[in-house]
């Protein structure tokens, strides 16, 4: 298997996740999305099939987003004279794994290897966090991943705002 970024002649045929949502995105917006600069995304194969894929774009966490306890956490684990309304983030847009790779660890996986990309590639902009609008019934396999639960509103109705502190990388 292999991880490559997405590029205007990548061939998104035969994905299958079981959420039309997320396969219409990988067919209809991932390419339009990278070429209007919104969110970049890659795609894992294995022989010519899609295996799975993310998205990511820029995010931030911010104190109106947050319930007052899990925001007094994050602005604590800054020193003083360091603490901000906002800190800076990267959003996972979307994550999908076909449905004829699942049940073999390979969301977790590619999770741990999104993790250790972001962590490893320094980049020309710093982040702290690692964000995700959770579909609900994503957020047991986020919580198991160590994201927790950024705010207790539903952001909309299938999703709910959860984050990632890449310091529990260090």
């Amino acid at each position: 298997m292999k991880l490559v970024r997405l590029s205007p002649e990548t061939e998104l045929n035969g994905f299958d996740c079981g959420d039309e949502d997320l396969n219409n995105f990988l067919v209809e917006d991932a390419k339009v999305f990278s070429e209007k600069r919104i969110a970049t995304s890659f795609i894992l194969e294995d022989e010519g099939h899609i295996v799975a894929y993310f998205c990511l774009l820029n995010d931030k966490i911010s104190r109106q987003e947050v319930v007052n306890s899990q925001w007094k956490r994050i602005k604590d684990s800054f020193p003083d004279g360091k603490k901000f309304g906002s800190y800076p983030a990267i959003k996972i847009g979307r994550f999908a794994v076909s449905m004829r790779y699942k049940g073999r660890n390979i969301g977790t996986d590619l999770l741990n290897l999104l993790k250790g990309m972001l962590n490893d590639n320094p980049s020309y902009s710093a982040f702290r966090y690692l964000t995700v609008d959770a579909y609900l019934s994503a957020m047991d396999f986020y919580q198991k991943n160590h994201f927790k639960v950024l705010s207790e509103k539903i952001v909309n109705e299938h999703t709910r705002l959860m984050f990632f502190d890449m310091l529990e990388l260090v």
